[in-house]
């Protein structure tokens, strides 16, 4: 909103110094500073109201005794970073932009899948929330329409299926009629490894800000074609406005980490983890980078990666031998570093450490082909 006033007052009027509105940079600049502001505004109204309503989170059998501690602390705190991303984008973004409506429109209804599972486990105090089959149908109707958009539009003909892959210069991946598939595949896959992650205080947010740090400056220079054509990667017309997107995520993910650094104010609970790490999915398949989600994503990657091995493993054996065993103490993995002794303040830490590294990393897979 505030990108077309200043664009209308710019062409109308022309005050000077009102060109600085038409750049990416700044109002992605201008979306994080407002995200973080919002955050840290309606942070401490949303926990009152929901300590308020008692909508706190139970106590997990599925996470170490240590945790026991944290039952009653207020949940469905990913209102905070959802509001802290919409009104920032509505406002620095440029709302005509395809890529923009669609992320804004898997975000939220991502997060109203959360919210609903949010809802039933600790308003109506259904154990285990929203059926795992339905949760899965949401993510899937969002990866039709999101993969329909962009095979079908007439906008991104030419490169409707396609993706870079990383390490190689000339080397493009064509999914043909397998494209809208692999693009519900990608968005269920993160939306519930973020999901995963979301199980130490700060844990999620922290790691999710750091991994869009690196899909902002993706974002943005596979919208120029100066820079897209200098790395060799695909140039995707009105893409850089993702940036602006990014942005709002990453303000709006250290404002929801100032309450939700240890211990604990407030849990996002799924609305925030299914709608954040559903939006990484469609970011990445939006700018054509899919197959680096391994790496950007190493964390949750790995998270996820220890739980089908847990599970694989223990009905592996128990089916052999008559007794389940386990390769990790307990999974995700980040609750076996916890058995191990580590302080969970320690584990966030380290696990912020190789996100950061990943992040890099990803960043040098363009140059490093």
């Amino acid at each position: 909103m505030i990108y077309y006033l200043f664009e209308y007052l710019n062409v109308t009027i022309s005050p000077p110094g009102f060109d600085i509105f038409r750049f990416i940079t700044f109002r992605a600049a201008a979306a994080a500073i407002t995200a973080l502001m919002i955050s840290l505004l309606i942070g401490p109204r949303i926990i009152a109201f929901l300590r308020t309503r008692q909508i706190g989170e139970a106590a997990k059998l599925e996470a170490p005794e240590t945790h026991l501690v944290k039952a009653g602390t207020p949940t469905m705190g990913g209102l905070i970073v959802l509001a802290s991303i919409i009104i920032p984008v509505a406002l620095w973004g440029e709302l005509s932009n395809t890529y923009v409506w669609l992320i804004l429109l898997a975000t939220l209804l991502l997060g109203l899948v959360g919210f609903i599972d949010d809802y039933l486990k600790v308003v109506k105090r259904y154990p285990k929330g929203l059926i795992g089959e339905y949760k899965i149908v949401g993510q899937v109707i969002v990866g039709i329409i999101v993969g329909a958009v962009l095979y079908f539009s007439p906008q991104f003909a030419g490169y409707n299926s396609v993706t870079t892959v990383p390490f190689f210069k000339n080397l493009v991946l064509d999914f043909s009629i397998f494209y809208i598939p692999m693009i519900i595949l990608v968005i269920t896959a993160t939306s519930n490894a973020v999901n995963l992650t979301d199980g130490l205080d700060g844990l999620a947010i922290g790691t999710i800000s750091i991994s869009f740090i690196a899909i902002a400056i993706i974002s943005y220079a596979s919208g120029r074609v100066d820079f897209s054509n200098y790395l060799n990667i695909i140039y995707l017309p009105g893409s850089g406005e993702l940036a602006v997107f990014s942005a709002a995520v990453i303000g709006a993910g250290l404002g929801f980490l100032w309450y939700n650094a240890y211990p604990a104010q407030v849990f996002m609970g799924d609305t925030g983890s299914l709608a954040l790490g559903g939006a990484m999915g469609v970011l990445m398949v939006m700018i054509k980078k899919e197959l680096l989600l391994p790496i950007l994503g190493g964390i949750f990657f790995a998270e996820t990666v220890s739980v089908l091995i847990q599970k694989t493993y223990f009905k592996y054996t128990k089916r052999k031998y008559g007794q389940g065993k386990r390769v990790f103490r307990m999974a995700p993995i980040h609750h076996h570093f916890e058995l191990l002794g580590w302080p969970e303040p320690k584990i966030v830490t380290r696990f912020y450490i190789v996100a950061i590294i990943l992040a890099i990393l990803s960043l040098a897979t363009f140059k490093v082909r």
